[in-house]
């Protein structure tokens, strides 16, 4: 349970410098993604995932 709340800490931590010290691009981001279709985007959700689930699977061995 530690590893889930300090991962999502992470995660807010990381979306929170992205909107802090770029808002124009981050703004630009989600009209792009706004416009995208909706297979497009379960897509690429689909990619962040595996990639997300990836990284947690080398870090923690």
């Amino acid at each position: 349970m530690i590893d889930l709340i300090a991962g999502l800490g992470i995660a807010l931590v990381l979306e929170g410098l992205l909107w802090a010290l770029l808002p124009g691009t981050a703004r630009r981001m989600v009209f792009e993604m706004a416009n995208l279709a909706e297979g497009q985007l379960r897509s690429v959700a689909w990619v962040v995932v595996a990639a997300g689930c990836l990284l947690v699977w080398l870090a923690r061995g």
